[in-house]
C-alpha cells in the first residue's frame, strides 16, 4: 500500500515479530516490524500517508492509548532530521526506549543513528 503511492518506494523489510503490548496488557500480542523508504515526500505528508493507509486497514482512532488495533503505523525517522510539531515529534520520542521498535531497525541497519540518541545497536544494548 505505500508504494500505490506516488513518491514512496520501500527499499527494505524486516522480519516481523511477537511481542507483548504495553499499558493496556489484556489484550493480544502484537505483531512489529520496520521498512526503510526512499521518498519525495515531506514528513508531514508522509505521516498523513500512513494515516490513510490505517485509515483503509480499519484502524479507528477514538483516543484509547495502548489498546487494541488493527495496525499503527508510526513514522520513527526520517533520515536525520529532527522535527517538533503538532501531531509530528521526530525522532519518535520514546524510540529509544522501545525494544519492539529498535530490533527492526537494527535488522535493517544497526549502524544507523537515531537523531539526538545514537546509534540503534548501542541504544539496544543499553536496554538489556
Amino acid at each position: 500500500m505505500l508504494e500505490e503511492t506516488g513518491g514512496i518506494e520501500v527499499v527494505a523489510r524486516s522480519g516481523l515479530r511477537e511481542t507483548d503490548p504495553l499499558g493496556v496488557v489484556d489484550q493480544p500480542p502484537f505483531l512489529n516490524g520496520a521498512v526503510a523508504l526512499a521518498t519525495e515526500l515531506a514528513p508531514v505528508r508522509l505521516l498523513e500517508v500512513l494515516l490513510a493507509i490505517e485509515r483503509r486497514l480499519g484502524r479507528v482512532r477514538d483516543g484509547t492509548r495502548w489498546g487494541p488495533r488493527t495496525i499503527d503505523l508510526d513514522l520513527l525517522l526520517y533520515g536525520d532530521e529532527t522535527l517538533d510539531e503538532p501531531g509530528l515529534r521526530l525522532p519518535h520520542p520514546r524510540l529509544h526506549e522501545r525494544r519492539f521498535a529498535l530490533e527492526p531497525l537494527a535488522e535493517l541497519d544497526p549502524e544507523l543513528v537515531v537523531p539526538g540518541r545514537g546509534r540503534v545497536a548501542d541504544l539496544l544494548t543499553a536496554l538489556d
